[in-house]
This record gives C-alpha cells, sequence and structure tokens, in this order.
C-alpha cells in the first residue's frame, strides 16, 4: 500500500503500520522540523519526505494514496493550554484543513486524524468536515500513560483490550507544586516536559528525577533509543509531540489490504 502521512513528525505511523503486520510499498511524510525530520530517516532510510504542507498538493503524489494519517498540531484546541482554547483562530490548528484538501485531492480508501480533547463547537467542526464521529481512546488501555486523544477514521476499530491496574507511582510538576498522580499510570507527556517548566513527569518528589528519554519513549511504546541522535530537549519533544504508537497500531490491523 501507499501511505501519505502528514504533520509526520518522527514517523511514529511507520512503526505503527510495522507493528501491524501492513506491508507499505511507499512512505510519503509530509514535515518540516529537521529534527524529527533526522530521525525519522535514521529509522527509515526509505522515507520519501515531501516537505510542508501547505506547499504540497495531492498532484505532487506521483501514486494513488490508499492511506492518508495525520495528527494535526493540537496547540490551539487543547485543554491543557492555560484554559485559552484558541481552536480554529490559531493558526496551528487550522493546519486541519490541509488535511481536509489533501483528503479531497489524493482521495485515499481510508484515512486516520488524531487530536487532542477538545471543547465541542470544535470537535464538532472537525466531525462535520470528515463525516465521521471520533473514537476517544485514552492510551491507558495499552501503558502506563494517560493520555486520552480522538481518532477520527474510516476505520472500523475493534474493540479495545481491558485496562490493566496499573501501579506506577509518578509525580508532576505544576510550576509551584509537586502532585502526585495517584491512578497508578503517567501524566500525559507533553512536548515541553524537557524544558524543566510545567507539567513535567517525575518519579519522585525532585524535579532532578525526571523520567529519561527512553521512559517517555516506553510510555509511547516506541522502541528504545528510537529517538537517539538529538539532543533530549528535541528527544523529549518529539516524544510529547509523537503517538502512542500501540494506539494507532490497533486501529490500523483493521486495514483490509495485503499485510506481510
Amino acid at each position: 500500500m501507499n501511505v501519505l502521512s502528514v504533520f509526520d513528525g518522527m514517523s511514529c505511523g511507520q512503526i505503527a503500520l510495522e507493528r501491524a503486520g501492513i506491508n507499505v510499498k511507499n512512505y510519503f511524510a509530509s514535515e518540516i522540523d529537521k529534527y524529527t525530520i533526522q530521525i525519522a530517516k535514521k529509522n527509515y532510510p526509505d522515507t520519501i519526505h515531501v516537505g510542508d504542507v501547505t506547499k504540497l498538493k495531492g498532484s505532487d503524489i506521483p501514486v494513488e494514496i490508499d492511506l492518508l494519517m495525520g495528527g494535526s498540531p493540537c496547540q490551539g484546541f487543547s485543554f491543557a493550554q492555560g484554559g485559552k482554547e484558541l481552536n480554529f483562530d490559531d493558526p496551528r490548528s487550522r493546519l486541519f484543513f490541509e488535511f481536509v484538501r489533501l483528503l479531497k485531492e489524493c482521495k485515499p480508501k481510508y484515512f486516520l486524524l488524531e487530536n487532542v480533547k477538545m471543547n465541542q463547537k470544535s470537535q464538532d467542526i472537525i466531525t462535520r468536515f470528515l463525516d465521521v464521529e471520533p473514537v476517544k481512546i485514552n492510551s491507558d488501555v495499552f501503558v502506563g500513560q494517560n493520555r486520552e486523544r480522538l481518532y477520527w477514521t474510516n476505520l472500523e476499530i475493534k474493540p479495545l483490550p481491558n485496562r490493566p491496574e496499573w501501579d506506577g507511582q509518578y509525580y508532576q510538576w505544576r510550576r509551584t507544586y509537586f502532585r502526585e498522580n495517584k491512578s497508578g499510570v503517567c501524566p500525559c507527556l507533553t512536548a515541553n516536559m524537557g524544558t524543566g517548566g510545567h507539567n513535567v513527569p517525575l518519579k519522585s518528589k525532585n524535579l532532578a528525577d525526571k523520567l529519561t528519554p527512553v521512559e517517555c519513549e516506553r510510555l509511547q511504546t516506541i522502541p528504545e533509543n528510537y529517538t537517539e541522535g538529538v539532543s533530549n530537549t528535541q528527544r523529549y519533544k518529539m516524544i510529547g509531540n509523537g503517538w502512542t504508537v500501540d494506539v494507532i497500531a490497533h486501529i490500523l490491523s483493521e486495514l483490509c489490504l495485503d499485510k506481510k
């Protein structure tokens, strides 16, 4: 199959496709961050990078696309952004419409869009354009991380596993105080967790005891040291921006295309 991944980041989509046993002929990736491109190329040298999504046209892709997927930038939607809820007034959130445009231009058989929990108005706008209702999945049914996300797809998602009783011990730095996460799972990993600022996940009430990049990779079900090769700051950023791979692999396992 041929895949176009927009906002590809470090190519968690390729890990998920591989884990789901999907045979990929061509993987086109639209991404502009040089560090995530470097990591994607390190792990998947055959990745075909096609540049900025705003400049990409469906006619630029030389083959028919079977699957279009992506997680458009979420900062303008997220409830975690200080309550601002900028939504479609935020230029990062408007990049969602580039996904819609490419969906029309490429006419893939399947599509998958991921984004954060958001207010109902924004969710309804996305649903109207994609003509499917989102499915809410928390990563904690697969791994010990609290990470609720919405998934819009025309794939039928098979039943999720039962959530295990996680017994991890995690804390979170909340700018002025430590908060223990009593659910047994790690708080949601974020792009800024490596900067020492807000929402830093920790193993104890000590700012020096933050999770290592490898521990964060495990909590995103990314292969260990997948992000090795750039600074830790960049590793934390791309892991926090990435997908929980096992969630995506679960969704993509329903693809009715050639498998290995």
